[in-house]
């Protein structure tokens, strides 16, 4: 005979039951986070305990929900039912943790999960049910939604707990208590639905034969209390836990990063534990030196320093054991590859150090064979020009104080030697500066060809100067048949820009100790003999002597008051007239420069002309005189004089202006000079690249001036150009001339020069006349225009005008 039973709930329980739910799913999800940064048995461990903590808090929740329900009867609880109930709550929460712990969840793997999940549930809940000693029957309708929402629990559980189990921000305890009351309540939800579908009668056949049985209020406390010691000690586990593993994830982090620093390394790195064997090698070594890691792991380091060149295996294996745990050791050694090949490293070993024992070593390696290349590439320029490979200035002077110093102690001779090119300047303004540049390089292959077998040391100081240091005998004997070798080397013609061209070499001579026994005097006393060549005329070599210092005080001296000449107005322009021998006229004037020195007098051209070229000075010379002459010029014009030209010299420098002809032009508009009636002279030697002196002389020739060639004969020009250049007039060197009355060669020469003008269409005229013999010799070769002391020596203007102008201007007047 079966009664209904009708039952009420206890509110305290119903909501003790609902925190125990909240704190079993938070203690969940901080579990689910545990579990999954572990690993090896830690992490089995944690599962286990992770379980049955789980569990119990879940279990304890339906427990409690059930005991909440008071019936009219007492009921008691058949144990072996409620510990079966515990087992499946377990068997639940290891399926939970286990599925989120995995990398990865997708949606079946999570619906599978939940599934038996939700099974678990239901089963640890209705077992719980079975355990009580009464009659119980079921809707269906409300244990199949208490089933449907065990699933949704789970489902949701299960995505909550994987979702949050590595959560770390600041935030991620207020998630999981959020999470947790959702769990909570869903868990809950499923427990008191499954109640609904319950109904309790007194039953005659309850199994009153239970041995097994326990007051539901000792129990039920019991359980509470225990649950709530076993979640206190699960999340102080978790606290304390949590410290460790921040720890380790702190441990590990570092781990990582030593790792990727490792892995990633450029420098090779070799680890060695303290007996020496191999443990471990970074991927940069092989990259380094082709050792492959797997061959060498557990072997001890010498076996990879049997790729050291044997040369310099000695050496580094003494350098390898210096190092100390107090003192890194780094050094250099060399690296053999098996093809022959051997590249440069820089090796440091470092000790590693734990609690104060040396337990190991680091060895790293870096490649420097380029890093090595390039610095000795910059100490070679330190030392070396860069154009032609020679020692420089600095090198040089480094070379010097060593041979002063050994020469001081042996007492031994040395010379010192200082050569200068002559015509560089004129080759390289002609040419450019990368013509100039292979000329140099030019130079020097034949300055060491000349010194081969010698003991010498050659230099290049810059531009076109070049030393030399020479061993020699007191007398400097050896110096000088170097000096000569050179200048004879020198002056075998050099082939540039199709064209051959001539220079030649002044070289000064000091010895040691004879002239000093200092680098700055040598070097001084070297300069002054240099300077000395090239005032004689260039192209040979002297020896330093004494009264060579008072001759460069005096060069100096000339330099400086040079420099102030032209705003002093101590310039003047001479004029040497030019004959018609026919008619016995002046046909035209050649201007020369003076100079007034206020304290030597008048200083002729061949003074200080070389003086104005080498230090610059003398486009602003060759300005001034061109413009003198063409305002007097101008003058004599206007004042009814002949209508002559003015024949002007221009320099090099005047001549490879860039702007010369608009130079040109704006000097005869100031002085007001028409152009025709300006010849300017220039030399054989300005002409030596065609392609760029054609175009000048075109230019001027636009202008209306006229062109004439000096020193016609005395230069290499070949005479083809003479076709090509558009050229008026051709003037025989006095070189020529002097001898002409005497030497038969000198005399053909002349000869041919004359006939060739005119075939040429050009005119002529011969300079240096001072003998009736010369003058009848030009003649009777139809050479009509003379210059020369014969019939005038270089006048001012004002012998001119009183001597040429004025009788001209008066014989004017009387026709």
């Amino acid at each position: 005979m079966q009664h209904q039973l009708h039952g009420t709930y206890d509110s305290f329980l119903v909501v003790l039951s609902y925190l125990i739910a909240v704190t079993a799913s938070y203690s969940a999800l901080d579990l689910a986070g545990r579990v999954t940064i572990s690993r090896g048995k830690h992490r089995v461990l944690w599962l286990i305990f992770g379980a049955t903590s789980m569990g119990l808090g879940i279990w304890s929740m339906h427990f409690v929900g059930m005991l909440a329900l008071t019936l009219p009867i007492h009921v008691m609880y058949d144990m072996a039912y409620v510990i079966l109930s515990v087992v499946l709550a377990i068997f639940v929460s290891s399926i939970a943790l286990y599925t989120v712990t995995k990398d990865e969840l997708t949606p079946k793997e999570l619906v599978i999960s939940g599934a038996f999940m939700a099974a678990g549930i239901s089963g640890m809940h209705y077992t719980g049910m079975a355990a009580m000693i009464i009659g119980i029957t079921y809707d269906s309708w409300w244990v199949v939604l208490s089933v449907i929402i065990a699933g949704t629990a789970s489902v949701a559980a299960l995505w909550l707990l994987f979702y949050f189990r590595k959560d770390q921000t600041r935030y991620a305890s207020l998630y999981k208590l959020g999470s947790a009351l959702i769990m909570g309540a869903a868990i809950a939800g499923m427990h008191y639905t499954g109640m609904v579908a319950a109904s309790f009668h007194t039953d005659s056949l309850v199994r009153e034969h239970v041995q097994m049985q326990m007051q539901p209020e000792t129990l039920a406390y019991v359980i509470v209390f225990a649950t709530f010691l076993l979640l206190g000690v699960t999340l102080i586990g978790v606290f304390i836990n949590k410290r460790f593993s921040q720890k380790d994830s702190e441990i590990e982090e570092n781990e990582s990063w030593y790792r990727s620093l490792y892995k990633n390394n450029e420098y090779g790195i070799i680890s060695l534990d303290k007996t020496g064997m191999v443990i471990d090698m970074n991927p940069a070594v092989q990259k380094i030196t082709g050792l492959i890691t797997e061959q060498y792991i557990n072997r001890h380091v010498a076996q990879i320093g049997l790729h050291i060149p044997r040369a310099e295996r000695e050496q580094t294996r003494s350098l390898f054991y210096e190092t100390t745990a107090q003192h890194l050791n780094s050094f250099e050694t060399a690296w053999s590859y098996p093809g022959g090949d051997v590249i440069k490293l820089s090796v440091m070993k470092v000790p590693v150090e734990i609690a104060g024992e040396i337990v190991g070593t680091h060895i790293i390696v870096k490649d420097i064979t380029e890093e090595n290349a390039a610095k000795q590439k910059i100490e070679y320029l330190a030392y070396h020009d860069e154009l032609t490979g020679l020692p420089n200035r600095r090198r040089f002077n480094q070379l010097l104080e060593e041979a002063i110093e050994r020469s001081a102690s042996e007492q031994k001779t040395f010379a010192v030697m200082v050569l200068d090119v002559d015509r560089f300047k004129m080759i390289n303004d002609s040419l450019g500066h990368t013509y100039g540049d292979l000329f140099l390089q030019g130079v020097s292959k034949r300055i060491l060809q000349s010194a081969a077998g010698c003991e010498v040391t050659i230099a290049r100081m810059g531009g076109d100067e070049f030393t030399i240091l020479c061993k020699c005998e007191p007398d400097g004997r050896e110096a000088s048949e170097l000096a000569q070798k050179i200048i004879d080397t020198l002056k075998q013609p050099f082939h540039l820009k199709d064209s051959d061209f001539y220079i030649s070499a002044s070289i000064g001579t000091a010895l040691f100790p004879e002239h000093g026994s200092d680098a700055v005097s040598l070097l001084k006393k070297a300069d002054a003999a240099m300077y000395k060549v090239k005032r004689q005329g260039k192209n040979g070599h002297l020896f330093y002597t004494d009264d060579l210092d008072a001759q460069l005080l005096d060069h100096i001296e000339l330099e400086s008051d040079l420099r102030k000449a032209i705003e002093r107005d101590e310039l003047v322009v001479y004029y040497q007239p030019q004959f018609h021998s026919e008619y016995n006229r002046m046909i035209g004037v050649e201007a020369l420069v003076r100079w007034n020195h206020p304290t030597r007098g008048l200083l002729s051209p061949g003074l200080f002309i070389p003086l104005a070229e080498e230090t610059g000075l003398i486009y602003d010379l060759g300005t001034w005189v061109l413009r003198e002459a063409c305002r007097q010029m101008k003058r004599w014009h206007d004042e009814g004089g002949p209508l002559i030209p003015v024949s002007v010299n221009l320099s090099s420098h005047q001549f490879h202006q860039s702007n010369l002809v608009t130079y040109i032009r704006n000097i005869l508009q100031e002085t007001g000079l028409a152009p025709e009636y300006l010849e300017l002279e220039i030399t054989e030697s300005m002409m030596m690249d065609p392609a760029v002196s054609i175009h000048i002389l075109e230019e001027l020739n636009k202008l209306g001036t006229r062109i004439s060639l000096d020193d016609f004969g005395t230069g290499y020009s070949s005479l083809s150009y003479l076709k090509k250049f558009p050229i008026h007039k051709l003037k025989i060197d006095r070189s020529f001339i002097t001898d002409i009355s005497q030497n038969r060669n000198d005399r053909a020469i002349v000869s041919t020069i004359i006939a060739m003008a005119q075939n040429l269409k050009l005119d002529v005229i011969a300079e240096g006349i001072e003998t009736k013999d010369q003058l009848d010799i030009l003649t009777e070769n139809d050479c009509k225009k003379i210059q020369g002391y014969y019939f005038a020596s270089p006048l001012s203007a004002a012998d001119v005008e009183m001597m040429f102008i004025m009788p001209s201007r008066e014989a004017q007047h009387l026709e």
